[in-house]
């Protein structure tokens, strides 16, 4: 079998990888009848020879390979009819400026298997970025945060060559006695732990944040902070993810006691909202910096607006004419919102992501007793699977 690394198309460019040089090679030495192959690329974060070096083989084009290993979204004129392809599509909510691309997959008999789909049979997410989006958007908060208050200037991630580099950066950085809510208990959520940990900002409970405090402070909110049942009955995690039209937001009593909001919680259509865009306008509304890690554009967090760029990261919310505006003005509240936060540490994002890949994923083409590739499977040689038969409208363009 042959897997091929394939150059990312989606614009701006992504230079993240699926696997590392040696573990493309480790791959071949414990499978010798698995063959990795990369498709040349001058914007990968790593460089052709250092796979070349290592006796990966370099093509133009990856027809002869079975299956096609990527990161973002392919786009329609570069897919190959019949193959099998592996990255993420974001499909799987009707993504409406995924819709193209799958009608295209599905019309040239193409397999795709989708890394956000890849579940252990008890649960969870083998496969994830989540973690660097976490890393990468918590430091971005402290970007923006002080070109806001103009206290200090943070190198942006993107030109940091590593992550060691990321964290030299917050060695001198001085915070006044600030409050910061972090949303979720996931792999973004730990993400940004771990810079709120090596800045030694003290946690302390979301319903401590009203308290006064001499140094900066983190809570972190899981759902049952940010939720409870409009019945009145206790809470229920197994009952709020079947019903969540069944529980209000209570977020709304912590607004003016945070400073920066750090946004990393799942959240879906039917769930409501942080805040809404009118609750910005009171004077008692202290949130000065959002970093939206989850950009669910005008979801949990209201006035994210639009995704925004690695290079373009960050625009203000005019509190009192509730528009778009520029960033770090007076009355602004500023929104970082990068869709694609594991991309300004590409190697290192991609170092972690192709170990759980070649230790948990690729064995499974060789034996996949536990249907983990096939529940992961949304298109079978064009045709939708039996799990994703949900999406017939969508890829019907209805």
């Amino acid at each position: 079998m042959k897997f091929c690394l394939i150059k990312e198309r989606k614009k701006p460019a992504d230079r993240r990888v699926a696997l590392v040089p040696a573990q493309a090679r480790a791959l071949m030495d414990e499978f010798p009848d698995f063959k990795v192959l990369i498709e040349r690329s001058e914007e990968r974060c790593i460089v052709d020879e250092a796979y070349t070096s290592l006796g990966i083989t370099a093509v133009d084009e990856c027809t002869e390979c079975d299956v096609l290993l990527g990161i973002k979204e392919v786009p329609e004129e570069y897919l190959i009819p019949d193959k099998t392809y592996m990255f993420f599509s974001h499909t799987i909510k009707k993504q409406p400026y995924n819709q193209k691309m799958l009608r295209a997959m599905a019309a040239n008999g193409i397999t795709l298997i989708d890394y956000e789909c890849l579940v252990w049979p008890e649960g969870g997410r083998i496969l994830g970025f989540g973690r660097w989006a976490g890393i990468v958007g918590a430091y971005n908060a402290f970007l923006t945060w002080g070109r806001k208050m103009g206290t200090f200037d943070l190198k942006p991630a993107y030109k940091c060559e590593h992550h060691e580099e990321l964290l030299s950066q917050l060695k001198e950085v001085i915070l006044p006695p600030i409050k910061i809510a972090l949303t979720g208990e996931g792999r973004v959520s730990g993400g940004a732990i771990d810079i709120l940990r090596y800045m030694n900002i003290r946690q302390v409970q979301p319903n401590e944040l009203s308290k006064p405090y001499n140094e900066p402070v983190y809570a972190v909110f899981s759902n049952r902070d940010i939720y409870q049942r409009k019945d009145g009955s206790p809470w229920d995690t197994k009952h709020f993810y079947a019903n969540h039209n069944a529980y209000e937001g209570i977020f709304s009593k912590h607004l003016a006691d945070i400073d920066i909001l750090i946004n990393g919680f799942y959240w879906e259509n039917d769930m409501a909202a942080l805040f809404t865009k009118e609750n910005t306008r009171s004077a008692d509304f202290r949130i000065k910096v959002i970093a939206d890690i989850t950009c669910d554009v005008e979801g949990s967090v209201p006035v994210t607006m639009k995704a925004t760029t690695i290079a373009d990261p960050t625009y203000g919310w005019d509190r009192v004419h509730q528009k778009v505006t520029l960033p770090y003005l007076p009355d602004t509240i500023d929104v970082m919102a990068v869709s694609t936060l594991p991309a300004e540490l590409p190697a290192s994002s991609s170092e972690e992501f192709g170990t759980d890949l070649l230790k948990h994923v690729l064995p499974l083409f060789k034996n996949d007793q536990q249907g983990i590739l096939a529940n992961a499977t949304i298109l079978k040689k064009g045709k939708l699977t039996e799990k994703y038969s949900y999406l017939t409208d969508y890829l019907m363009g209805s």
